[in-house]
């Protein structure tokens, strides 16, 4: 099965040839050989390194980018996928990224103020093309994250996909997809304000965080 190129190509988002993007994902694989076991390892080292946080007060485009996410080492699903993406692709593993609107039903007071409710539009995750096909990686939720919520972390082993906490560590409802969004080779940043705009009305309304969009 053949791959488009723009998979591993670098882009303004995707900037997998950036210096910083490039050092670091050779760090991780360092005497690593197949393409699957570099995955696997990248997903770990994306997930942890850098601390999930939603409350991002100000959307504008540098914080998408996978060079901008590793030098914050604090971000939203979204740029973490990004960053994931982008080192697959130094190391020469196809990626593309995925959406898809969730419900989270252990979102904190806080992220519930924040969206106006449970429903989290644009969830973020990477595709990795491994050993002939395409497999789903979640990085958004760091290990320490999760021992705080009583969540498993998202294992992912380069052959099945892992996407969601079904459930919490104590059994109850995490969180459920809803809509899927499609893959896509580089940020579709029209579709995500397209869908923010239907979800999050009061993101765009003077002062929101995505007024100036």
């Amino acid at each position: 099965m053949s791959v488009d190129a723009a998979y591993l190509a670098a882009t303004e988002t995707i900037d997998s040839d950036n210096a910083d993007v490039v050092a670091y994902a050779a760090k991780v694989t360092e005497g690593i050989v197949g393409a699957r076991e570099k995955a696997v390892a990248l997903y770990y080292a994306v997930r942890d390194l850098v601390m999930y946080d939603m409350m991002v007060t100000d959307f504008n485009r540098d914080i998408f980018k996978a060079s901008y996410c590793l030098k914050a080492r604090r971000s939203f699903c979204i740029p973490k996928a990004i960053l994931l993406a982008a080192a697959a692709r130094s190391q020469g593993v196809p990626a593309r990224l995925g959406f898809a609107d969730v419900t989270n039903h252990l979102a904190t007071p806080k992220m519930l103020e924040m969206l106006g409710g449970d429903y989290f539009a644009f969830h973020g995750y990477t595709d990795l093309f491994i050993e002939g096909k395409w497999v789903k990686a979640t990085p958004a939720f760091n290990e320490r994250l999760c021992r705080f919520f009583k969540i498993k972390p998202l294992d992912f082993d380069g052959r099945s996909d892992s996407v969601f906490h079904e459930f919490s560590a104590d059994g109850n409802k995490h969180m459920e997809y809803l809509h899927d969004h499609g893959t896509f080779a580089d940020m579709p940043f029209e579709l995500m304000i397209k869908t923010f705009r239907q979800h999050y009305p009061h993101w765009f309304q003077p002062g929101g965080s995505l007024s100036r969009w």
